[in-house]
């Protein structure tokens, strides 16, 4: 634990020490805040509906972007090769990492309460609904990041890195938009694997144990990948 600390501080500080972290979480705010104000002011509701249906997918952008140099920076840079002289396992590498991103995320998240405080004084604020909406967030949004993590881990170009995560996310997203098209005993499994299905069910206010295996599973699976990944560049 020590060594995922260590790590974990020394990504936070590079976040906040350079521009990367506020660029992204202004973009981020501007955007969602955006289609909050005009569900607002120009329909005239105060809910976060709206917040929670653009929030999603805001993260297939977003998430990728915030992954995206964490590992392949330093494959590139060569840093990575000194980080791994130290008696440091390839997953505490990566645990240290993802959570330095996940504490962006709960960051980024913690400035969009003022939708929340907005709608509570303007209109009927749903607690279950705010509840479960932001841990559902926080779930995808850490999934997200776990699937950013491998994604990074197998190449050292940040722009291939960024596509994959992206490509890999927006498959996840998908899966339960074209059930349409998918054969009908097939449709109970792509419905499952769908990230946005199971923020939909956890968005209601109802949290159910298959919502958070699931994600639990996306993002253990998910960072053992990368760090596999990680070790096979040591020739483990």
């Amino acid at each position: 634990m020590r060594n995922i600390f260590t790590i974990f501080k020394k990504e936070v500080r590079s976040y906040f020490n350079s521009p990367a972290a506020y660029i992204v979480v202004t973009f981020f705010l501007l955007f969602t805040g955006y289609f909050f104000g005009t569900n607002l002011f120009l329909m005239n509701q105060a809910n976060l509906r709206t917040a929670f249906g653009i929030i999603p997918l805001v993260f297939i952008f977003f998430m990728p972007a915030i992954t995206m140099r964490l590992i392949a920076e330093e494959k590139k840079t060569g840093t990575i090769e000194l980080l791994v002289t130290y008696p440091i396992k390839d997953s505490e590498i990566i645990v240290g990492k993802f959570l330095s991103a996940l504490m962006l995320l709960a960051v980024a998240l913690v400035f969009t309460w003022f939708y929340v405080i907005t709608v509570s004084l303007l209109g009927n604020l749903d607690g279950g609904q705010v509840i479960g909406g932001y841990f559902g967030l926080l779930l995808m949004g850490a999934a997200y990041l776990a699937i950013g993590m491998f994604a990074s881990a197998i190449t050292e170009n940040q722009i291939v890195a960024f596509i994959v995560a992206l490509v890999i996310i927006f498959v996840f997203f998908l899966m339960d938009k074209i059930l349409f098209f998918i054969p009908a005993p097939l449709v109970s499994i792509f419905q499952y694997l769908s990230i946005d299905y199971h923020f939909e069910n956890i968005s209601r206010g109802v949290i159910d144990t298959r919502d958070l295996l699931y994600y639990f599973s996306v993002i253990f699976f998910s960072l053992l990948l990368a760090s596999h990944a990680l070790g096979r560049r040591k020739g483990d």
